[in-house]
């Protein structure tokens, strides 16, 4: 009797219990230099079924060492191209054309294959697929877990560490005095995967070669190993916290809102803050509310109930799924995470395309989470893709923001002929506006409403306008320039005696081209008719005449970071060649650390790239 085994069976292990049970006795067993390719290939990628033919491999050898069969490897191994295609056919091709010309019986427990060797007239022997228990009750690395962990960090040769706490107070902390070492990582990591697999609980969401991340139950764990990471790693996440709308500040006021007609809606804050479990409770409110709701997700780590279908990326493309969605007309689609340009591209052409759309995005103000949108949908567009932001923070509802567009003269502006569309953005609970975004000389500024009206603090208008006539005379004259504004709508410019000429044009046709651009009335004058002891641009202090602090921010790949040692705690005024910038609190580290990408961190930025000089001078 002669056989061809093809993968299928290898990896069940059928062909040496046939063997063992006298069906194939004295059989020779021509195994395909295709089937051993394949299981190479599979036992390369950290796959589990070429480890078990390849363990089945060497049970034939040895009953073949014992006399029982007859062993031979025959015909070619594939090469990569229809390694790759294997989905397609090309190794199960490969096997019949190897049973044909030995003239033996193929087994196999693949229907397709075996339906198809039929068709060409190849003796097959077919036995059922072999099904596993599929019940799993739980895995190892579910020990470490306490009611308050939030998150479990191994490491080959790190003691463990996980995160534990409640929302907003979140220790990372040793929790074993063991070190983990590389045979556990490796064996918990092997019933993770298996466990994924088996368990109707589980699924594999992504797997590359040194990246495995896994959805098992309410646990998002992720696997890495070299060369990928330096060293063997799982790191499994859950929720510790499951909350409903109902235990949220604002609830009845954002159920109104919500149910009134599908919104656009931007839940963001920084990480740790309770935005994807505010996500969850939004989410399982509308569904009840009678509306059809799907998420999209890479990923799928929300936890909702049975009714909310969770999709990931189509094809390895979010916006592939957002076109099977339109198909699907869901009333609301949460978007979990929203990070990329393409990602707020889908989402806002599902917004336009009539779905409520709930993004979650990291930020650490909300006015940030909003001004991710500039430059990425058309500014006039914004309000209708997100009309409400969430700021979440330490699992509360913090800020509520109402984002309209009306035709108006931006605040602190005064020529009607400056009337533009103007993007509002007014406090949810207050109705008191906050900022304004609106194109200022091409370019679009976000300006705080409600700064100090008095002199002792230059507004957001002030400070955008200042900017702008800096700019703008900047660009013409080749030596200093100083601006001082002297109303809403009158600045003053002090240049080089040899600028002037060139600043102010011929009969006054350049600076007027400016002050019309700008709608703000410009004196220029020259440094030397300066009155002496008048401060100038650079002097350090502000603040109420306050001496200021000069410091050297350090601009790090995630933050600026601005040292204040000896100030823990304080509140202090940053400031950039006399110019405000932002008010924060020093940390008990003793300095101030703001998250680079948001407003006041490229404001920051900006100041020392032209080398002004930065002062901090308590508030």
């Amino acid at each position: 009797m002669n056989i061809v085994p093809d993968t299928s069976v290898v990896i069940d292990g059928r062909v040496s219990e046939h063997v063992e049970s006298g069906d194939f006795a004295d059989a020779t067993i021509y195994v395909p230099e295709a089937v051993v390719g394949e299981l190479e290939s599979q036992a390369n990628d950290g796959r589990d079924s070429g480890w078990d033919g390849l363990s089945e491999l060497q049970a034939l050898a040895t009953l073949a060492d014992d006399g029982e069969i007859t062993l031979e490897y025959v015909g070619r191994r594939p090469d990569a191209v229809e390694k790759r295609d294997a989905g397609e056919g090309e190794i199960d091709a490969l096997i019949r054309d190897t049973a044909a010309e030995h003239d033996a019986t193929l087994f196999t427990s693949d229907i397709v294959q075996s339906e198809v060797a039929t068709a060409k007239g190849i003796d097959v022997e077919y036995v059922e697929p072999r099904t596993e228990d599929t019940t799993v009750e739980s895995l190892s690395i579910e020990d470490f877990f306490d009611e308050t962990t939030m998150s479990l960090h191994l490491k080959t040769g790190v003691r463990p560490m996980a995160k534990r706490g409640e929302l907003g107070d979140m220790h990372y902390e040793e929790i074993r005095d063991e070190v983990s070492t590389e045979t556990q990582l490796k064996e918990w990591s092997q019933e993770i995967r298996n466990s994924a697999r088996a368990s109707p609980d589980g699924f594999i969401e992504l797997s590359e070669e040194g990246m495995t991340i896994v959805q098992f139950r309410d646990m998002r764990i992720a696997i890495a190993s070299p060369p990928f990471a330096d060293g063997h790693e799982i790191t499994a996440v859950r929720p510790i916290a499951k909350t409903e709308l109902d235990d949220y500040e604002f609830a009845d006021e954002l159920r109104d809102r919500l149910t009134d007609h599908q919104r656009g809606v931007l839940i963001s804050g920084a990480p740790g803050a309770g935005k994807s479990t505010f996500a969850q409770a939004v989410a399982e409110f509308l569904s009840k509310a009678d509306f059809a709701v799907k998420t999209m997700e890479k990923p799928r780590d929300l936890q909702v109930g049975p009714h909310i279908t969770q999709y990931t990326e189509l094809g390895g493309e979010m916006a592939k799924t957002a076109d099977s969605l339109l198909m699907v007309r869901p009333d609301y689609t949460i978007y979990d995470e929203v990070r990329k340009t393409d990602d707020f591209e889908v989402f806002a052409d599902m917004r336009l395309a009539g779905v409520g759309m709930i993004g979650v995005v990291h930020a650490t103000r909300a006015i940030d989470s909003l001004q991710r949108l500039v430059g990425r949908v058309e500014l006039g567009m914004i309000p209708q893709v997100v009309d409400t932001v969430v700021y979440i923070e330490a699992g509360k509802v913090e800020k509520v923001y109402d984002v309209k567009t009306e035709v108006k003269v931006p605040e602190g502006l005064m020529e009607e002929d400056l009337a533009r569309p103007v993007i509002l953005i007014r406090d949810f609970e207050t109705g008191q506006p906050e900022y304004e975004i609106y194109t200022f000389n091409r370019q679009v500024v976000t300006v705080p409403i409600g700064a100090d009206e008095d002199g002792g603090r230059e507004s957001g208008v002030d400070r955008i306008a200042k900017q702008e006539v800096e700019r703008e005379i900047r660009s013409i004259a080749h030596g200093h320039v100083e601006v001082e504004l002297r109303g809403r709508d009158t600045a003053v410019v002090w240049v080089e005696d040899d600028d002037i000429s060139q600043v102010i044009g011929k009969g006054g046709g350049r600076i007027s081209d400016v002050e019309n651009r700008l709608g703000i009335d410009i004196d220029v004058r020259t440094f030397s008719e300066r009155p002496s002891g008048m401060p100038s641009e650079g002097a350090a202090g502000g603040g109420g005449g306050q001496p200021g602090q000069i410091v050297t921010p350090e601009v790090t790949s995630r933050h600026v970071i601005v040292p204040m040692d000896g100030h823990a705690g304080e509140t202090v005024e940053v400031q950039a060649d006399g110019e405000y910038l932002f008010t924060a609190t020093v940390s008990r580290g003793g300095e101030i650390q703001v998250s680079r990408g948001s407003a006041i961190a490229e404001e920051l930025e900006q100041a020392i790239d032209r080398g002004k000089t930065i002062t901090v001078v308590p508030s």
